[in-house]
């Protein structure tokens, strides 16, 4: 009989965010079967290790883990087998790898990737930045952030900007409403930092809906109107053609896909 849901442990010897944002991932590939993630963060000694795999065996779960201690992934993998529990080392062979094309040793050592460093640092501040300066309330932004997001409402300049700011580029972001000009300091910026939001009318209509509902609001509202949609569009793109900045279509983009386009024409 095929299974409806398993249980996958996360065992890590430090938080173990790496190995549930890959469980996460792959289970999203099985929508809406149901994945439920158990972890095990900070493991420090075999006998944690033990207690683990004891749950997992009476649960006839597959174990995933991020061990870099030597001594604990391995003691993981012979005991694991030993089981006969399905366990998937997911660190272990890159690092490897890493280390005969290196030709040294890795460090070793847990809970590297979350130090204070200056990209964590800089991280923080673009986050800031993007809040700051969300939707043109401070127009200075313009002129200080790596990327300006313009385009009408519910375009996902907001969420594009803060996925962007944890690539630690500072974003500004500035709506386009007919009724209102655009700031002067949209225009002086270098257009190569300007990128525009577009949509298909029917996408933002539905969209639109669903936000008006949430609101408790009737949808009904001239915000959500066809005649409505498509003047907001046809202003846009007018403000667009004069700035000459690259226009993306978001219409059924993950902001994340979105993301990885603007920084590809930021390369070029």
């Amino acid at each position: 009989m095929e299974a409806t849901s398993i249980t996958v442990y996360v065992v890590s010897d430090s938080a173990g965010d790496t190995g549930e944002l890959a469980v996460r991932a792959a289970a999203a590939q099985f929508h809406p079967l149901k994945v439920q993630i158990r972890r095990a963060g900070f493991i420090q000694r075999e006998a944690a290790i033990d207690a683990v795999l004891d749950a997992a065996q009476s649960e006839r779960a597959v174990v995933l883990y991020t061990l870099v201690i030597d001594a604990l992934r391995t003691y993981m993998a012979s005991e694991s087998a030993r089981r006969g529990i399905s366990a998937i080392d997911l660190l272990g062979p890159l690092i490897d790898q890493m280390e005969q094309r290196f030709g040294c040793q890795s460090r070793h050592e847990p809970g590297l990737n979350h130090v204070l460093d200056a990209g964590y640092f800089r991280k923080v501040e673009a986050v800031e930045f993007a809040v700051r300066y969300d939707d043109a309330r401070d127009v200075t932004g313009v002129s200080k952030a790596d990327i300006v997001l313009t385009g009408v409402s519910r375009t996902s300049k907001t969420p594009l900007s803060m996925v962007l700011a944890h690539r630690t580029y500072k974003v500004a972001n500035v709506p386009l409403v007919p009724e209102l000009t655009p700031p002067r300091e949209l225009f002086l910026v270098p257009k190569t930092k300007v990128f525009g939001l577009t949509i298909r009318p029917d996408a933002l209509n539905a969209i639109r809906v669903e936000r008006l509902k949430a609101l408790g609001l009737p949808n009904t509202a001239s915000y959500a109107t066809a005649e409505r949609i498509q003047q907001e569009l046809e202003y846009a793109h007018g403000i667009m053609k004069k700035l000459g900045c690259v226009i993306i279509d978001v219409s059924n983009k993950a902001v994340e896909e979105t993301a990885s386009l603007i920084m590809e024409q930021l390369e070029k």
